[in-house]
C-alpha cells in the first residue's frame, strides 16, 4: 500500500527574501539546512543521491513544519572505499576533512547572526556526519546560538530497527547502504527520471568500522555499489521517505531534552 500523501516542492526559500525582509521572516522562524554531497552511485544512480534526498526531506519539512528552506550543501567529505566506495570511481567531489569543518563552522556562525529560533539541518552522505557533528559542537552553540535550538541528524537516522526489519530484512548496515535498496528505492520515488536501469548488487558488503589499504575495488564493491539493490522499487522509496518524515516530525516535536535556560 502506497502513502496518500503528497510531496511538497513549493516552500518559502530564504534565498528568495530580499533583505529588509529577513529579520521578520526569521523572528520566531525555523531555517532548514539540507547537506549533501556529489558521490558516485554506481551505474544505475546519479552523483546527486546524496543531495537529492536530504533536499527533498527538507522541502516536506518546511512545507509541514513551516520555516524556511536554506540552499543545500552540495560538496561533502571524502568518500571512503568501506562506506561510499571511495574516489576508485569517477565523478565524486569532495573537500577534505579539516577545511570541510571549517567551511561549516563559517556557515554555522554566519547562520548565527540571523538568530532563528531553530535550524534544522538534514545530512545525506555519511561520510559528512562526523564532521557535521565536530562543526556544530566546536561552535560552541551555548554562546554562539544562545536562543536557537539545533537539530541535526542524518536521514537514515530516524529509520526504526522495526522497519527494516520488516521492508529490508537482508539490512548490511547503513554504512554499506551505499547506492543499495533504501537508496535505489528513494531515488525511484523521488526522481526516477534519473535513474538507470541496471540494478548491479553486491553479494558481500565490507564490514563497518574497518579501514583496509590496499583495497581491491572489483571485491569491496560491484561498479561502486556496496550492497544489494534487488527488489528496490518506487513504493518502497515512499514507505522509507514518509516513514523519515514522521521520524522528522517526532523529533521536532519532542523539543529540547535540556531546555536552556532563560
Amino acid at each position: 500500500m502506497t502513502d496518500m500523501r503528497q510531496r511538497t516542492t513549493n516552500v518559502t526559500a530564504y534565498g528568495d527574501l530580499t533583505s529588509p525582509e529577513v529579520p521578520g521572516a526569521l523572528d520566531g522562524a525555523t531555517l532548514v539546512w539540507p547537506v549533501g554531497g556529489l558521490e558516485q552511485h554506481g551505474p544505475h544512480l546519479p552523483l546527486s543521491v546524496d543531495f537529492d534526498i536530504p533536499d527533498a526531506l527538507a522541502r516536506q519539512v518546511v512545507a509541514d513544519v513551516g520555516g524556511l528552506l536554506l540552499p543545500g550543501q552540495p560538496f561533502s567529505a571524502r568518500s571512503l572505499p568501506q562506506s561510499g566506495g571511495g574516489l576508485h570511481f569517477p565523478g565524486t567531489v569532495h573537500i577534505g576533512g579539516g577545511t570541510f569543518v571549517d567551511y561549516l563552522t563559517h556557515c554555522l556562525r554566519a547562520l548565527a547572526r540571523l538568530e532563528p529560533a531553530r535550524l534544522v539541518i538534514i545530512n545525506g552522505h555519511y561520510e559528512n556526519e562526523g564532521l557535521l557533528f565536530e562543526a556544530i559542537d566546536g561552535c560552541e552553540p551555548a554562546t554562539t546560538f544562545p536562543h536557537t535550538e539545533i537539530v541535526a541528524f542524518s536521514w537514515w537516522s530516524l529509520v526504526e530497527d522495526e522497519w527494516l526489519g520488516k521492508h529490508v530484512p537482508e539490512f548490511p548496515g547503513w554504512h554499506a547502504e551505499h547506492a543499495g535498496l533504501t537508496e535505489t528505492s528513494l531515488m525511484m520515488y523521488l526522481r526516477p527520471e534519473v535513474v538507470r536501469a541496471a540494478r548491479p548488487t553486491h553479494a558481500t558488503p565490507p564490514p563497518p568500522g574497518v579501514y583496509r589499504h590496499p583495497v581491491d575495488v572489483d571485491v569491496m564493491s560491484n561498479q561502486g555499489v556496496l550492497s544489494s539493490t534487488t527488489g528496490a522499487g518506487a513504493e518502497l522509496g515512499e514507505k522509507l521517505f514518509w516513514h523519515v518524515l514522521d521520524g522528522i516530525t517526532r523529533t521536532l516535536s519532542a523539543g529540547p531534552a535540556h531546555p536552556a535556560p532563560a
